[in-house]
């Protein structure tokens, strides 16, 4: 990233600044570790809906996973094949339903009995079948913050298995429903790969239950959630995949000819992208300064939100390091990336990058306080985004 300091400075900050060969190198290793075993890839488009990015991860022939019509919409825009998309949210409005069988997609993954019903009568009014999974609670803890954890009976996703006998009726009167599937997914940031050694044990048993009633469906969705190395990105670039889809492999009991799918967005995307900030202001404070950059929680909102951490550098300076909080320009006390953190002497005009921004970083991005949205730029082309 030192290497395109000259070329920040033609920028106008705050922007996001996306590495788009270590992007390749990364959706590489996922093409490499995931084909060991014949698995299936969708790309999270949520993670990031970046145009260029989506162009290049569609380009290795991976599938997408939407939460919404428009990223349905920006699926296709991006010449990802129908017949790869999946369509997941505890809340599809009939429009988005509707979006998706005009364009004939893979399957929906459906989280509720009534939605269920739903999708059944707009397939049946537009003369086609849906394919549908069942998303199921497995009930196994993530072991993450609790605001991205998706998989507790507690949470507001998927379908309890206590509900199952009632989906199963329904089911035998949907005639525009085709149960092709079962979707799973736990939670979001993992770093722990037991917690999907436990989603594996989950799946068996409840693959036995469906068995013993003379189900199997072709496919399992075991979702996504792998974490990255937020504090120390440069140690861990591209996630430890091979290790991550090789436990899917040992511990997961498929039935012949199912195919196992997955929906990844973080792990690919996140380390790629940077967002690059300049300092307006040093700020004497009682214990620590304050450095304030112009970027805030309107470019990357994880830190407010989550209490997440990232890992801020001062790409100007090398100086005796120092203790600053470094806080964005936002009226909102919340809107800070870090406290009491050292960092080379920093001064007024310094460029600060806050790495692993390319997942949740531009995608969740807002004008809150009326702010300009910020451009995004990449590695090897001078081209800023739309």
């Amino acid at each position: 990233m030192l290497n395109h300091i000259k070329q920040f400075a033609n920028y106008k900050t705050p922007f996001y600044w996306y590495d788009m060969g270590l992007l390749q190198e990364t959706l590489q290793v996922v093409k490499n570790e995931s084909e060991k075993y014949g698995f299936q890839v969708h790309y999270a488009i949520k993670a990031n809906a970046n145009e260029p990015i989506l162009n290049m991860i569609q380009s290795f022939g991976f599938g997408a996973d939407c939460v919404s019509g428009n990223e349905i919409q920006a699926a296709i825009d991006s010449n990802f094949s129908p017949e790869k998309i999946v369509f997941a949210g505890v809340g599809k409005s009939d429009d988005e339903i509707l979006l998706g069988l005009d364009n004939s997609i893979f399957c929906f993954n459906v989280e509720s009995i009534p939605e269920l019903q739903v999708i059944n009568e707009l397939a049946s009014k537009v003369g086609t079948k849906a394919q549908v999974a069942l998303r199921i609670n497995p009930n196994v803890n993530a072991s993450t913050h609790h605001y991205i954890t998706t998989g507790l009976e507690e949470n507001k996703f998927g379908i309890n298995m206590w509900e199952m006998e009632a989906v199963l009726s329904r089911l035998e009167t949907s005639d525009s429903i085709n149960l092709i599937g079962l979707h799973f997914h736990i939670g979001s940031q993992i770093t722990d790969l037991q917690s999907f050694k436990s989603l594996c044990v989950r799946i068996n048993e409840i693959q036995q239950w469906f068995y013993s009633r003379e189900i199997i469906v072709d496919h399992i969705n075991v979702g996504g959630g792998l974490g990255i190395n937020y504090s120390s990105p440069d140690k861990e670039l591209i996630p430890d995949f091979a290790s991550y889809f090789k436990l899917f492999n040992d511990f997961l009991e498929t039935r012949p000819k199912q195919k196992v799918h997955f929906e990844l967005g973080r792990a690919i995307v996140g380390q790629c992208g940077s967002l690059i900030s300049k300092v307006l202001y040093i700020k004497k404070g009682v214990q620590t300064n304050f450095a304030i950059i112009d970027a805030g929680m309107t470019e990357l909102i994880r830190p407010a939100l989550y209490q997440s951490v990232h890992k801020i550098q001062n790409l100007s300076s090398n100086l005796i390091e120092q203790k600053y909080d470094v806080v964005g320009p936002i009226c909102e006390s919340s809107d800070s990336f870090g406290k009491s953190l050292m960092l080379p002497e920093t001064k007024r005009g310094d460029l600060i990058a806050v790495r692993s921004a390319g997942a949740y970083g531009e995608v969740m991005s807002s004008q809150y306080n009326l702010r300009t949205k910020a451009m995004a730029y990449y590695s090897g082309t001078p081209n800023k985004s739309k």
